[in-house]
């Protein structure tokens, strides 16, 4: 009788001791986030697949390594997990299983702050993102914020020297004040924009600057990165 051919990838659903870490993993968890990492595991299960292959043995069952998960498969055995999905992608080379073990562990996009935060903000309060996403308090704080920064509304006054504006009318005397800021115009990339944006929001909320109206405290925080990064020229 001919063998069924296996075809590769294929899902599987393994006990969790079935499956066993890799020695080229590089990806490094903290504890807070895997408290974290837990706690999203209890709340949805392991809803994405730990990726492995197969290595040959000395017995006739072939041992799962792990190519990526290696961090949701100790979770779910830290959460009491019996068995969890699987890809298996068969009896893949030490190469490929490196090369993949790094795709799954990389992120190639990044996200919209401003549609981050309307995304962050749709789902809770800063303590119940907390818990199951791996952001920290400010991280979330200042992802919050990011959509009250509008640069588009950081308006350059050219006019530095305080004359008057064509068509503005004069002002009596006695009712002139000094004037202490002056409200820029400028324009950057759209992918600029939002990682200027979410910069200012993160310094905003890790130092303070809250006290002022919005684009005064917009422009501290500015001005705190540009001296910050003089400082490590």
């Amino acid at each position: 009788m001919t063998k069924e051919k296996i075809s590769y990838p294929r899902q599987l659903e393994l006990p969790v001791e079935a499956l066993r870490a890799n020695g080229f993993n590089t990806n490094f968890v903290s504890p807070d986030n895997e408290h974290k990492l837990d706690a999203s595991i209890r709340r949805f299960g392991v809803f994405k697949p730990i990726v492995v292959r197969q290595v040959k043995t000395l017995s006739l069952e072939p041992d799962y390594e792990i190519v990526g998960g290696q961090h949701r498969w100790e979770s779910a055995g830290r959460c009491g997990f019996a068995k969890v999905p699987v890809m298996d992608l068969g009896p893949i080379s030490d190469q490929e299983a490196k090369e993949i073990s790094l795709a799954d562990n990389a992120r190639y996009g990044a996200d919209d702050a401003l549609a981050l935060s309307e995304l962050l903000q749709s789902l809770g309060s800063v303590e119940d993102i907390q818990e199951f996403l791996p952001f920290s308090e400010v991280d979330v704080q200042a992802l919050f914020s990011a959509s009250d920064i509008a640069l588009d509304d950081l308006v350059l006054d050219e006019n530095f020297d305080g004359e008057k504006t064509p068509g503005e009318p004069e002002e009596p005397a006695a009712a002139k004040i000094p004037k202490t800021h002056t409200v820029m115009r400028f324009k950057i990339s759209n992918e600029d924009a939002e990682r200027l944006t979410a910069s200012i929001s993160k310094t905003q909320a890790r130092f303070g600057y809250s006290t002022s109206d919005q684009l005064t405290n917009a422009g501290d925080a500015l001005i705190h990165l540009l001296y910050a990064g003089a400082e490590d020229e």
